[in-house]
């Protein structure tokens, strides 16, 4: 999996991501720190390097200009312009280009907002930042989709055709633009964004349409393929990259389909380390998966080969490998094609098959989002960054609910319901497998309690070269929230226990009481009652009350950082279970833990002559 991380250096800072090239920091003299590592932390990139300069900005850029993809400026809007005017060429060529205010925290994409994910880019880093994206452009706008680029946030390629004259079309008319999707998942079709692409059948004569799918030449104005598309390929030992190549462009061009839709490439294990597939694997950006004869043998292919079953111990490589990379429900649109070399330089044999969803996890992510208690104001920098650059939202409804102003119409929502944290984890992930930026939003911590193991679990299952990017972003816990309120009862050792045996059996709970009750641990109980569970938190009581006093503090906070929240101070002995729910943690204090309206106050330490400790 890429790492990611920042390293000072004299001159700036290094942003290690994935595919991203040098990011400038265009202050003089200064570093670019926490301001441009969004941005590169946004478009899931490695390789970008930063760096400073002192003079010369029209010179200093004049130099790099061709070898940048992404520029982050926060100097005078006027410098800029009068220095990158003699450098530019058409969109198609030049970097995304970002302005930054005098603050750091708002931001301006000036160039590059579409074919560079400008708008991505800056919708990220304002949000890293607590800012806001200043936007110009009619999609970005208006709320509408960017045709010419949308695709990218969804694991497709963009394909042939007049992308201009496709975008000044929908910019100018207020009607739906027609859309033809043969292939790909749907669901972008829900977003707000999407409303006016409908799918038109019979097409509209004489009007721009959009193309969706794996076929090259449709008669669509512009054309997107996602990855659904899986190339079986056999060659003889030795076989040529341009051979293969070759044989490639052939099976593609038979059958009409787009190289763009190419997912990977699929062979039989033995010729796994045959030099020319490989380099064509690496050249095309394909996974190449690789199975048995035995697996192969048990493929149904219309047109086996006996003498091949001889030699390789199944009756079709090309065919067979096509299909079952392509999954269940594949559909063999082109038949082996076999392709001869010069001179001694090979043969291969090329099929292709049409998988039912797209597959390319090399693009896609999954970011697990701590959304902390609810409110806005405490969600962490990276979960907004997070949350920006994602092209779909998946969580519990009530805990997207809480989030929706920060979501832009083109994001798509997908609502799970509470105790299907396995389904939501699991689509979560499919749709990071084709090629999706995608938030899995907990609520509170992620990583305490919350969906970050579940979901890392998952990803693990999966073979290594199938896994997309994966990252947890922690939020701010109950526990943390309802200790800010209270002032200080975690000062001193302390732990979590949730009392919901619905995945720890109840006498594991309970040991794990009379544990914290023997070390007087300060005691955070998560999921304290619900309307099935009405006993758990009286025993919990009980257990902690054979080893303090009855007179131990106790908070009930209920619905914490958000308009609802409620705060009662109690003791151990007073404790109501009625009075909790599964909104609801109850923090108990230990031996020396002290109230003092409105607040509770743990020491630092037991031995008062020793002095107390700073943290």
């Amino acid at each position: 999996m890429p790492s990611s991380g920042l390293t000072r250096s004299r001159l700036g800072v290094t942003v290690h991501q994935p595919g991203l090239g040098p990011l400038l920091d265009l202050r003089a003299g200064g570093f670019l720190d926490e301001v441009a590592a969004p941005a590169a932390l946004a478009a899931a990139t490695t390789g970008s390097g930063v760096i400073g300069f002192s003079q010369g900005l029209a010179r200093f850029l004049a130099t790099r200009w061709l070898r940048l993809q992404l520029l982050v400026a926060a100097v005078a809007s006027g410098a800029l312009i009068r220095s990158l005017a003699p450098l530019l060429r058409d969109k198609h060529r030049d970097p995304a280009v970002l302005l930054l205010d005098g603050s750091g925290c708002h931001v301006i994409p000036l160039l590059g907002s579409h074919g560079r994910n400008g708008d991505q880019l800056a919708a990220a880093m304002a949000a890293f930042r607590g800012g806001r994206a200043w936007r110009s452009g009619y999609s970005s706008g208006s709320g509408q989709l960017a045709l010419d680029c949308f695709g990218t946030s969804l694991g497709w390629r963009r394909g042939s055709g007049d992308w201009d004259g496709l975008v000044k079309v929908f910019a100018r008319q207020p009607q739906p633009m027609a859309l033809v999707q043969e292939s790909g998942s749907p669901s972008w079709r829900a977003t707000a964004a999407a409303a006016r692409l409908q799918p038109a059948d019979p097409l509209p004569p004489g009007e721009p349409w959009l193309y969706v799918g794996h076929r090259a030449a449709t008669g669509a104005t512009a054309h997107w393929h996602p990855p659904v598309l899986w190339l079986g390929l056999g060659c003889e030992r030795h076989t040529r990259q341009a051979v293969l190549e070759a044989a490639v462009e052939k099976s593609l061009a038979s059958a009409g389909l787009a190289a763009a839709a190419v997912a990977g490439a699929a062979s039989l294990d033995r010729k796994g380390d045959e030099p020319g597939l490989l380099a064509l694997c690496r050249q095309r950006q394909w996974p190449l998966k690789i199975f048995t004869a035995a697996h192969l043998a048990a493929v149904p292919v219309p047109n086996g080969s006996p003498v091949v079953a001889r030699q390789v111990g199944t009756p079709s490589v090309a065919e067979a490998a096509a299909l079952a990379a392509a999954g269940t429900g594949a559909r063999l649109l082109a038949p082996k094609t076999v392709v001869h070399g010069e001179r001694a330089s090979g043969a291969a044999t090329c099929a292709v098959a049409l998988a039912t969803s797209p597959r390319a996890p090399a693009r896609g992510a999954l970011d697990v989002i701590g959304s902390g208690p609810g409110a806005l104001d405490q969600l962490t920098p990276a979960a907004r960054a997070a949350l920006a650059a994602a092209a779909a939202w998946v969580g519990y409804g009530p805990y997207l609910d809480r989030l929706e102003p920060l979501r832009a119409p083109q994001q798509l929502r997908l609502d799970g319901v509470l105790g299907k944290e396995q389904e939501r984890c699991a689509t979560a992930l499919a749709m990071a497998c084709q090629g999706q930026r995608v938030a899995l939003v907990s609520s509170g911590d992620s990583g305490i309690y919350g969906l970050a193991g579940l979901a890392l679990t998952c990803w693990l299952d999966l073979p290594e070269q199938d896994r997309p990017d994966f990252a947890v972003h922690p939020g701010i816990s109950a526990l943390q929230m309802a200790a800010a309120r209270l002032g200080g009862p975690l000062m001193h050792d302390f732990c979590a226990i949730s009392l919901s045996d619905k995945l720890t059996p109840w006498p594991t709970i309970r040991q794990r009481l009379h544990a914290a009750a023997l070390g007087d641990f300060v005691v955070a109980l998560y999921n304290p009652r619900s309307r099935e569970r009405v006993w758990q938190l009286q025993e919990a009581r009980s257990i902690l009350l054979a080893e303090r006093s009855g007179s131990t503090p106790v908070a009930v906070c209920r619905q914490l950082a958000r308009p609802e929240e409620q705060i009662t101070l109690t003791t151990l002995a007073e404790l109501e279970s009625s009075t909790v729910d599964m909104l609801t943690l109850v923090l108990v204090g230990n031996s020396q833990t002290r109230r003092q309206d409105p607040w509770l106050v743990t020491p630092r330490g037991y031995a008062v002559d020793r002095g107390v400790e700073s943290g």
